[in-house]
């Protein structure tokens, strides 16, 4: 499950934050839920939750503007990673 936050959404104390790959690749080794904190620019902010979703981080905190866009990021890296099935799939035929 992923979870996408706004800045004044509440957080649940048993999140373990990181902010770092190598921090998040950790923490999910350890069997924690990962939330990271992203930028505020919006291609920053989806291309860094590209990267950490690929990590295993699950809660993401960014902005209202880039919500959407960071979750279709993270849902398509899900895919993308095999913990997801992908939304659409078409079959191309030569």
């Amino acid at each position: 499950m992923t979870v996408v936050l706004g800045p004044d959404d509440a957080i649940d104390p048993g999140w373990a934050w990181a902010g770092s790959v190598a921090e998040v690749s950790d923490l999910v080794r350890a069997g924690l839920t990962v939330a990271v904190t992203l930028p505020e620019d919006a291609t920053e902010a989806v291309a860094t939750a590209a990267v950490f979703a690929w990590a295993g981080a699950r809660v993401f905190r960014t902005t209202p503007e880039t919500a959407r866009d960071v979750r279709l990021a993270v849902e398509m890296t899900d895919s993308l990673a095999g913990r997801r099935p992908p939304a659409l799939t078409r079959r191309g035929l030569a």
